[in-house]
């Protein structure tokens, strides 16, 4: 061989090599080594582009947002001074790590974290307040109406209670939310009296699912309920109070009144739900629109219209900063000699004010004010608009208000939208976008191709974003969302809603019919839009399901994507594949029994869900067969196919053919024991049993029960696992001490009791 042919040999082989010990391998090849050698190289250099300055900041409302959730996921509730108290250390330790290059990114997120967990720690004392534990049929109580809303069925009212007395209840609770008779609400502030049938708040309907009382507990709800009988009207009794509560007190009065007479006043104009739509963009009143119609919204993907959010909160800011800017051009030493500009963000920024008081104040609303807030203030600071920046302050003004708005879903998919399109048009569409100069960019400019083409990829940026989030609270994916959008938002933002807000200027004078006409032709064409995109085929496209990991999974490849900037980005594609995919992954319960022992339903051969007993209220129901992703209704009678009941209790095959049993009365426990796999029940069990057994005991002590079959042996998952003590959860008596010495929680033939997994609460809307 050749001299010069000797390196292409030792680079085509690996030589032989001998290490330190003595011991002999095989050499990387040089060229292998070398692409090795300046793949590190690169990926120090884009790790050092992505930690240079300002890169980080976005990155602490993520650290923000991880201590709140951190807090939710707590077995008992924290004590104040102690997380007070580890955010002190954690900051004290961030300022004297200010000067190490890679210690002071660590510290300070841990100390944003801590903060996250403090504010949170913070917030749920600041709202502590009694929650009622048991059930009373007989609660007389007085107080004062502090808000109300119109349903479709019936009307709803949370009261702040002043007197309040139920048989066997230790608790008083300082607001309670009833429901009444449809148009029997009374006026806000008005001093009522009642007698009511009121329950706790309702707990998970499954393991995993929507958290009703976590919900109340942060709006400061204690009970919920419905009014028995009449509803009397007394006068107020003499109560101190101070100025500020008087005023408050006055200004939600008022408030009320004219959410109620612009109410009225669009429902008189347009009836049905066409009404209801154009009040529920106006004054925040959405309760009365029939079930058809939010449905067809859901399915088409055009729900988020119903809840005012950014987007109209954008509308009404953008459409007031027009007019102000515009009518003070017209004045010519205005426009050259003042900052018209300046003074229309102002005009904005109030309007953006009002229309979030006219609206309810939600906290969606409240979200939306602030970010839009922050950006007209941008805008009087001649700063940029639309940043990462600007979108991190509004995150952790909003986390800071309501910490617990990190579990609505409104939040995730709001952020999440708003994250993927600053990321779009700051990355994508600049590269895209023609040059207006040439002949093809001038034609493409005229006809409008350009803000086509931006309002499509906005909807496709923002429908991927936040579908993850849709799946998980929702249980639906949207096929067809972006074309509806496409095709119902031109009409929203040109028609809809600057008619609405001309009609509210102009009603005071009497000329708001015509305006409001218009509107309800816009909103026509949105519920035409809905109708038919949900009969295109496939258009319902139902998700069962999933657990939180792959939700954090796709949270933290939805961030590296939009965040970084460099091409390890992409790595953020492959975690939102995997977390699909683990997504689709997830088991299904072989067996549901409800918080009351009322309502069970077990898996049988054909996959889908048998309810073995339902009991009066299907909303049970309802949930179980959403997070199933089954298409069927509650009422469907193919729900009970394959089940004999008698007057004892009710039997099923399970998937494997084994059998389920539900038992109605202590005589069927000694059958089913012997014969069924699994024995649910509202009762206690006499003795022992051979079966799975989950009765009186059991439920009443972890709530809301799943079982799931792993091959040899059933898992139990609660809603309230053992130990868990939250203000909105408290602990319960223990099963094995609520049953018999001779009656264990869970008993089966051959297997070891399962040890319940244990899942971060999720929630829904």
């Amino acid at each position: 061989m050749a001299a010069s042919e000797r390196p292409k040999a030792r680079a085509k082989t690996q030589a032989k090599t001998v290490d330190a010990d003595g011991r002999r391998g095989f050499a990387v090849p040089e060229r292998l080594a070398d692409l090795i050698a300046r793949f590190r190289r690169l990926l120090s250099e884009w790790a050092l582009l992505e930690v240079a300055p300002g890169r980080l900041l976005p990155w602490l409302p993520v650290a923000f947002g991880s201590g709140i959730a951190l807090y939710f996921t707590a077995d008992r509730e924290p004590a104040w001074w102690a997380a007070a108290g580890l955010t002190l250390v954690t900051i004290a330790i961030a300022i004297v790590a200010r000067r190490r290059l890679f210690g002071f990114p660590l510290a300070l997120a841990l100390a944003t974290i801590s903060c996250g967990f403090c504010v949170a720690t913070l917030q749920s004392a600041r709202v502590a307040h009694p929650v009622l534990q048991v059930s009373t049929w007989n609660a007389q109580l007085s107080g004062f109406v502090e808000s109300r809303e119109e349903r479709e069925k019936s009307d709803r009212i949370v009261i702040r209670v002043h007197r309040f007395e139920a048989p066997r209840v230790n608790e008083k609770p300082e607001r309670v939310r009833v429901s009444v008779r449809k148009n029997t609400a009374p006026d806000v502030g008005t001093y009522i009296a009642l007698k009511a049938h009121l329950s706790p708040p309702l707990a998970p309907l499954r393991p995993g699912g929507y958290d009703f009382a976590r919900d109340m507990y942060f709006q400061q709800i204690g009970a919920s309920g419905y009014v028995l009988g009449r509803i009397k009207i007394e006068p107020p009794p003499v109560i101190e109070t101070t100025w500020t509560q008087r005023a408050t007190q006055q200004s939600a009065m008022f408030i009320d009144a004219l959410r109620e007479s612009l109410n009225r006043r669009i429902h008189a104009i347009l009836p049905g739900d066409r009404g209801s739509l154009a009040s529920a963009l106006i004054t925040g009143k959405r309760n009365s629109i029939s079930e058809a119609v939010r449905d067809t919204f859901y399915v088409s993907s055009l729900a988020h219209v119903l809840a005012i959010s950014g987007f109209h909160m954008a509308v009404v800011a953008g459409i007031m900063f027009f007019c102000v800017r515009a009518g003070l051009a017209l004045v010519p030493s205005l426009a050259i000699a003042r900052p018209i500009k300046k003074w229309a963000a102002l005009a904005a920024l109030f309007a953006a004010a009002f229309y979030l008081v006219l609206s309810g104040s939600s906290v969606s609303t409240q979200r939306s004010f602030i970010m839009i807030g922050i950006v007209l203030i941008g805008v009087m600071a001649d700063r940029p608009a639309i940043t990462f920046r600007t979108l991190a302050i509004a995150a952790v003004g909003v986390l800071t208000i309501a910490p617990q708005s990190v579990l609505h879903p409104s939040f995730q998919m709001s952020f999440a939208a708003t994250l993927a399109l600053i990321a779009g048009f700051q990355y994508g569409v600049p590269n895209w976008r023609g040059d207006a100069d040439t002949s093809l960019g001038a034609r493409a400019a005229l006809w409008g191709w350009r803000e086509i083409a931006g309002l499509l990829l906005a909807s496709l940026v923002a429908g991927l974003a936040t579908t993850p989030y849709a799946a998980y609270h929702f249980h639906r994916v949207a096929p067809y969302g972006v074309l509806a959008n496409l095709l119902a938002m031109p009409v929203i933002t040109t028609v809809v809603m600057p008619m609405g807000i001309l009609g509210v200027l102009t009603m005071p004078f009497g000329f708001d019919a015509l305006f409001w006409r218009l509107m309800g032709v816009g909103i026509d064409w949105m519920i035409g839009v809905a109708q038919w995109v949900t009969s295109l085929p496939g258009s319902v496209g139902q998700m069962a399901a999933f657990g939180t990991g792959p939700l954090l999974l796709v949270t933290l490849g939805l961030l590296l994507i939009c965040l970084l900037r460099t091409p390890l980005r992409w790595s953020g594609a492959v975690l939102a594949i995997a977390a699909g995919l683990w997504a689709l992954q997830t088991p299904r319960p072989a067996a549901l029994i409800s918080g009351d022992g009322q309502i069970a339903a077990m898996r049988g051969p054909d996959g889908r869900l048998t309810i073995l007993h339902r009991g009066r209220d299907s909303f049970a129901v309802k949930d179980w067969l959403a997070a199933d992703g089954d298409r069927r209704g509650p009422k469907d009678a193919s729900l009970t196919d394959g089940v004999r009941c008698d007057a004892v209790g009710c039997t099923a095959k399970l998937a494997d053919g084994r059998l389920a049993a539900y038992a109605l009365s202590v005589e069927a426990f000694e059958e089913d024991c012997a014969r069924a796999a699994v024995v649910l029940s509202p009762r206690e069990a006499p003795g022992a049993c051979q079966a799975l057994l989950i009765d009186r005991p059991v439920w009443r002590a972890q709530g809301a029960t799943a079982l799931y079959w792993t091959g040899n042996r059933f898992e139990v998952q609660m809603a309230h696992p053992p130990g868990t003590d939250r203000p909105w959860s408290r602990e319960r008596v223990p099963a094995q001490a609520a049953s018999p010495a001779s009656a264990p929680a869970l008993r089966r033939p051959s297997a070891p009791d399962a040890t319940p997994r244990v899942e971060d609460l999720e929630e829904g809307d």
